[in-house]
């Protein structure tokens, strides 16, 4: 007889099989759809009770009821072990305990007048084969995505990275409806302030359930109140096995098919898998182009307001006389112009994202242009401005965090009211707050702003710009690694100078 494990609940049995069902049927809340079939085996009665769109029902057919229908022994608890091939059994003595059994996809089998019933696991989950990333787009390099099925994550993971270093510690979060969290990293390397600080934050939690990693993140933030994300969540698989070999820590949530990374810095949300396989003179420059979008969607359209307000010596003078021709018959100051325009844009935005796909892009494409065109000829708004924040818009889609792309769009509504107020000086008093702002923010108690501040010149060249593989020796000192060494540099050079 194989080994079984036990319960140690308060004893409701014996019982007669109706009373057994009545019971059963009493506790469990959807009684309706639990399937309760009794079997004569002998001078026994035996019933098979579960509930069916929680089994995999092939399963119970071949494994379950096709041996038990063939027992040559006397039916009891024990033969009953003894017959079905299955490790998983379970000897359970409480209702109360079979009931969470059931809904959590178990089989019960009890005979009639015994002390216990045994049940075994045979749930099935329905989950999606791996797949390409949808919302993050990649051109060069691996394209697998994650799932929402976390085994089926977890064994991605060890497939991808097989060391006996990786660790995956098992959490559970949400005391009404439990999900399994998971924190994983390199034992060697992640910092170990780090992954105590994640697993307080995680055990802490007093919350009913986690629909998604997403929420299981606004539950952890360093500050709540801030609307800079301060970890990147990433569906590619690929990213998430780099973020852990530089020493970083993912969490990983069941049903959900994205990884969050921690600590982050506001520059991680700029950077892209694709950088680490092009060649590093491209790298870096897509890198500042990044950087100079951001900038643009920024300060673009509150300069303008600026400009057009308050200081025309910042325009040129040979545009200055195309500005005022396109303004002189706009019947709004500045301010409202920009807001005007800058308002349709997201809608328009906002509709092409929630329409279908291919209503969506006509809808952006159509309804910007015919948009734009109706607003200068109706004297709504001046043709430059009409540049300007399709400008802008174009540089906030070069971010590739699409949660940081529309952080970035929303404060520019702030800054150019700013502007539009008290000019420069409001534009500048706006900019020092957000930098305020962004120096005392923290990621899993780590600066938001490393290495610009504090000043770590060593890993400039893992968040501004890319060098050549060869040179980077070290990993991320800001997050202060256990292991700082990603190679050994000086046999690194010993091997250069032997193939020299």
């Amino acid at each position: 007889m194989r080994p079984v494990k036990k319960q140690a609940n308060q004893a409701d049995f014996p019982l007669s099989m109706d009373e057994f069902e009545d019971k059963l049927k009493t506790e469990v809340l959807n009684s309706q759809d639990l399937s309760f079939t009794v079997y004569k085996q002998e001078n026994k009665q035996v019933a098979v009770f579960y509930i069916p769109y929680l089994i995999d029902l092939t399963k119970i057919e071949q494994q379950v009821l096709n041996n038990l229908l063939d027992m040559q022994t006397e039916c009891t608890a024990d033969s009953i072990l003894s017959e079905i091939p299955l490790s998983s059994g379970e000897q359970v003595s409480s209702i109360r305990t079979i009931r969470n059994k059931l809904t959590e996809g178990y089989v019960g089998l009890y005979v009639e007048q015994e002390n216990r019933v045994i049940m075994y696991e045979l749930g099935k989950t329905e989950k999606r084969a791996l797949e390409k990333a949808e919302t993050e787009s990649v051109v060069v390099g691996p394209l697998i995505a994650f799932t929402e099925s976390l085994e089926s994550n977890l064994n991605i993971i060890n497939w991808r990275m097989n060391t006996p270093d990786l660790a995956m510690e098992k959490v559970e979060v949400g005391k009404r409806n439990p999900k399994e969290t998971r924190i994983i990293y390199l034992k060697s390397v992640a910092n170990e302030t780090d992954v105590n600080t994640m697993r307080q934050r995680l055990t802490d939690l007093e919350i009913d359930m986690v629909e998604d990693i997403h929420m299981l993140k606004q539950y952890i933030l360093d500050s709540s109140t801030s609307i800079f994300a301060q970890f990147v969540s990433s569906e590619l698989v690929d990213r998430s096995m780099y973020a852990i070999k530089s020493g970083k820590i993912i969490v990983m949530v069941e049903d959900s098919p994205f990884a969050l990374i921690a600590p982050s810095t506001l520059f991680s949300f700029f950077e892209s898998t694709e950088d680490r396989y092009f060649h590093w003179t491209l790298s870096m420059f897509v890198r500042f182009l990044r950087f100079l979008a951001a900038f643009v969607t920024l300060l673009l359209t509150p300069m303008y307001v600026v400009a057009t307000t308050y200081h025309y010596e910042l325009v040129p003078s040979q545009l200055l006389v195309s500005l005022g021709e396109s303004r002189a018959v706009v019947p709004f100051p500045p301010l409202i112009e920009v807001f005007l325009i800058e308002l349709v844009i997201e809608l328009l935005r906002e509709a092409g994202a929630r329409l279908p796909t291919k209503v969506g892009q006509t809808i952006g494409i159509v309804g910007g242009v015919v948009v734009g065109t109706a607003a200068v000829q109706a004297g709504i708004s001046s043709n430059i401005l009409i540049i300007l924040v399709t400008m802008s818009a174009l540089a906030s889609y070069a971010t590739p965090s699409y949660i940081m792309g529309n952080t970035i769009r929303f404060v520019r509504f702030p800054l150019f009211f700013l502007a539009g107020f008290y000019g420069i000086i409001g534009l500048m008093f706006g900019i020092c707050l957000l930098v305020i702002h962004l120096v005392r923010l923290e990621s899993l108690g780590r600066p938001y702003l490393a290495p610009l501040y504090p000043l770590r010149l060593a890993d400039f060249n893992k968040s501004f710009y890319r060098l050549p593989e060869q040179t980077k020796y070290k990993r991320f000192l800001s997050y202060r690694p256990k292991d700082k060494q990603l190679f050994n540099k000086e046999r690194a050079a010993e091997r250069r100078d032997v193939d020299e």
